[in-house]
């Protein structure tokens, strides 16, 4: 029996009634982090604020932010907010760019996150009698663990793959007939693109849905996925330190991401200010914890633009949903001037019909940015004369000074050139950095 929701009580509750829940834990929550979390409270003390001073849902304002160099500076145990004994899991961030985040979860936190990713799976048509092939990586990686606790919750036939091997996704895709594929866009788009190589054709799959996060995507990416593998594709959103994929999901109106507002309370700031925006307006998104027992974090900067919105959604779901990231505030290019974003090249590419196979590289040379694109031909396009590849690639040109102000060289490359990745694809070489120039 298709299912709607997967827990109906919290997912269609009344927007007044959430947000006096949420009061309720936010209030909890902030004393409960003063009283076990000694590096928040000493923000606490320096900002001058009390938990007493939290009497309301807009008083959240007066808390400080917490920003992911807090975290390093607090690894490994410093935001532990219980005994360790009462922590049962650990899960943890790439590092990068710097030290690991390590978030600690207890049970309870499991059951509440793995809960979260029931929605999702709900959401996008699962229930009993699918079979979820998980193909994020596992291990401290949250991906796999997240969709593979909610697979379970809702008592799907659960394939923990992990990332990788190809080969063997595709076999165990079609030998057991999976119907849900959960992985990031990037590897989503391969295993299409694999598909076809070995002759499949979209119908020849029993997938109806995909579950896909961990990296920004363009709606002109979704449609390519659902169009090579003939499925509908719903986008997830979550962290690690707030507790990995189920943050927030999609339902099949397809127009946002419902935050699962019972656990989660979001808003959104100007990046430069931290000045709270009203709703609607684009900013840099923040989340607080309500109730995670081991890792809680209050007024967390995620670094995602993105936009809110409490319009009604036909699906019946009250929470608040918010808009596919446009990028972040960390992954924003400043070139010559000018702010690009990763998803506004990916987004010229698919318009003009190239797959997102591309890489981008910046550096400077006698104190000027260079701004190169590498994009993969299509196979049909590789037998072109170098005139036709030139024209093409001024073609593409034109389109990103459009979309961009500025004009990149753009390189039309042999196919399958760039790397593919079975994890969260590398988009973005800036070899600035490398020479100490803060971009």
């Amino acid at each position: 029996m298709q299912k709607k929701y997967y827990q109906p009580e919290a997912e269609t509750m009344q927007v007044e009634d959430i947000k006096k829940l949420q009061e309720e834990k936010l209030i909890k929550q902030v004393k409960y982090v003063y009283d076990n979390v000694e590096y928040y409270r000493n923000l606490m003390d320096e900002k001058g604020v009390k938990p007493e001073d939290i009497k309301c849902l807009s008083d959240i304002s007066k808390l400080p932010f917490l920003k992911k160099d807090d975290l390093r500076e607090a690894y490994p145990y410093g935001m532990l907010a219980t005994d360790l004994n009462n922590c049962v899991r650990i899960h943890s961030t790439s590092g990068t760019t710097g030290k690991r985040v390590v978030a600690f979860y207890t049970q309870n936190d499991i059951d509440l996150w793995e809960d979260c990713c029931a929605r999702a799976i709900v959401a996008a048509g699962g229930n009993e009698e699918d079979v979820v092939q998980v193909c994020y990586g596992y291990g401290l990686f949250t991906g796999g663990s997240g969709l593979h606790g909610g697979s379970h919750k809702v008592g799907c036939l659960t394939l923990p793959m992990s990332s990788g091997n190809t080969n063997r996704q595709i076999q165990f895709m079609m030998d057991l007939n999976s119907t849900i594929l959960c992985c990031t866009p990037s590897y989503a788009a391969y295993i299409g693109e694999s598909l076809k190589e070995k002759g499949y054709k979209p119908e020849d799959n029993k997938l109806k849905a995909g579950i896909f996060g961990a990296e920004p995507w363009t709606e002109e990416m979704r449609r390519d996925i659902e169009k090579s593998l003939g499925i509908k594709a719903y986008d997830i959103y979550g962290l690690t330190e707030t507790s990995g994929p189920g943050v927030a999901f999609e339902c099949e109106c397809q127009t946002g991401m419902h935050i699962n507002e019972d656990h989660f309370y979001a808003e959104i700031i100007d990046p430069d200010t931290g000045e709270v925006l009203p709703e609607g307006a684009k900013g840099e998104l923040v989340f607080t914890s309500l109730d995670k027992e081991a890792f809680p974090l209050l007024r967390y900067r995620t670094r995602d633009i993105t936009v809110l919105t409490r319009e009604k959604c036909s699906c019946g779901r009250t929470f608040i949903k918010m808009h596919k990231p446009m990028g972040r505030s960390d992954d924003m290019m400043i070139i010559r001037g000018v702010n690009v974003f990763p998803s506004q090249i990916e987004a010229v590419l698919l318009n003009k019909g190239y797959a997102p196979n591309y890489q981008i590289l910046v550096d400077r040379v006698n104190n000027t940015d260079t701004f190169e694109i590498h994009v993969e031909m299509l196979p049909e396009d590789f037998s072109d004369t170098p005139k036709v590849i030139t024209k093409k690639e001024k073609q593409i040109q034109a389109a990103m000074k459009e979309m961009l102000g500025i004009n990149p060289t753009i390189r039309l490359v042999a196919p399958k050139s760039i790397a593919r990745s079975e994890g969260k694809a590398v988009r973005v070489i800036d070899n600035r950095k490398k020479i100490g120039i803060n971009v």
